[in-house]
């Protein structure tokens, strides 16, 4: 309904005064179909009256998507490093330098230089969206030179952004003090606030309702996140099931690994899937896990989508003790945080919050709570209000 009115006013709006819906390109580097912070970015842009093209970039086995609002995925010919880099950044150019618009939003520093250039060549608005602390990753931390590449574009291209914003308040002021900026906005990647979280039995999911299911969860489970360790503990687990959902290059690595120590009947791993069908394991999951490692600043100060998946399902969670992910965690009493990510720390984690059941009621309830106030529609709309201010 809120879709069909907000058509039927512009509409209405564009009869009697010309006024016509203004148009947002968005960019992103991967292939849309699991990036759940761009696809309700888009949605709430849709409904405050904007018209969408929403660019990104096929790759095989890519799903088909269902949108509301006008896609382009290209083929480019390079996966990785510098020539996929540069060969992103002139489809994204040449792309929005020949479609109409009146916004261009880059989401990340890979889409930023393409979208800066495009904005100079234009005229038109530029928004900023850094969903990690780029120049930190671990991919470029130990390479200088790609690392001083990369902050070169991000200095270079960030002053002339009329808005920026990013996923936690510690990045935020990161961005800040680095480029002397004004303001950062703070969007957190918290689900939307009409997300049903149907319960799920799990024997319907092939998983034993006597048994604890553990979780993790992500499109970036990678080597050195803590995957490694949570797979060893389980060694030290009984009576328990863990699920591994999602991508990442140590995917390979946690089934090898699961495989040489015989735990291939108490690990179940899947590949990544669409949110919906995602969540429907989570809610009838049991403890959910953030294990990342203070080995660079971009995990450090991250806030991961899955934190806020849990909560909204009533998870549990053990996390890793970085600053923001535990004072989430913490504060609103849904958890535990760990001082050390060993598989030692965690299968006796795991194992006492088994064996406490008042205790993990608690954060089960509390959980619960906090989830119902989650509302990625709350979260973005100071953004939505700055475009108007901006008169964008």
């Amino acid at each position: 309904m809120r879709q069909i009115y907000s058509d039927l006013r512009f509409a209405v709006l564009h009869y009697f005064w010309g006024v016509r819906k203004k148009r947002i390109i968005v960019s992103v580097s991967n292939d849309l179909v699991t990036d759940q912070r761009v696809r309700k970015q888009c949605n709430e842009l849709v409904e405050a009256g904007y018209e969408i093209l929403l660019l990104g970039r096929f790759l095989p086995g890519s799903l088909v998507l269902e949108r509301t609002y006008q896609v382009y995925r290209a083929n480019l010919p390079f996966r990785k490093g510098a020539l996929f880099y540069a060969s992103l950044n002139i489809f994204l150019f040449f792309k929005i330098l020949f479609s109409k618009c009146d916004i261009l939003w880059a989401n990340d520093l890979d889409t930023l230089p393409a979208n800066w250039l495009a904005s100079l060549f234009r005229g038109k608005t530029l928004i900023y969206d850094s969903h990690e602390y780029f120049t930190e990753v671990p991919e470029i931390q130990y390479r200088p030179w790609v690392k001083r590449v990369w902050q070169f574009f991000e200095r270079t291209c960030i002053q002339r952004a009329q808005m920026i914003m990013t996923v936690s308040p510690s990045i935020g002021e990161l961005l800040k003090s680095t480029y002397h900026l004004s303001e950062v906005l703070i969007v957190r990647n918290v689900p939307e606030g009409n997300s049903a979280m149907n319960a799920v039995a799990k024997e319907e999911l092939g998983l034993n309702p006597r048994e604890m299911v553990l979780l993790l969860q992500g499109n970036g489970i990678n080597i050195n996140r803590g995957g490694e360790e949570l797979v060893e503990s389980m060694e030290g687990i009984e009576n328990a099931h863990l699920l591994v959902i999602g991508n990442g290059d140590a995917m390979p690595r946690l089934k090898e690994l699961s495989a040489n120590l015989n735990l291939t009947d108490k690990i179940t791993f899947l590949p990544r899937m669409p949110y919906v069908e995602m969540m429907r394991y989570t809610v009838c999951a049991d403890i959910g896990f953030s294990l990342d490692k203070n080995d660079n600043i971009n995990y450090r100060f991250s806030l991961p989508n899955k934190i806020f998946d849990y909560a909204r399902a009533g998870l549990p969670m053990i996390v890793s003790d970085l600053p923001e992910v535990s004072t989430f965690v913490i504060q609103n009493d849904i958890g535990l945080a760990l001082e050390e990510v060993t598989a030692d720390a965690i299968s006796r984690a795991v194992n006492k919050l088994m064996q406490d059941r008042e205790k993990l009621s608690r954060f089960r309830a509390n959980a619960e709570k906090i989830g119902a106030f989650l509302s990625w529609e709350i979260e973005f709309r100071p953004v939505i209000d700055r475009l108007r201010d901006l008169n964008a």
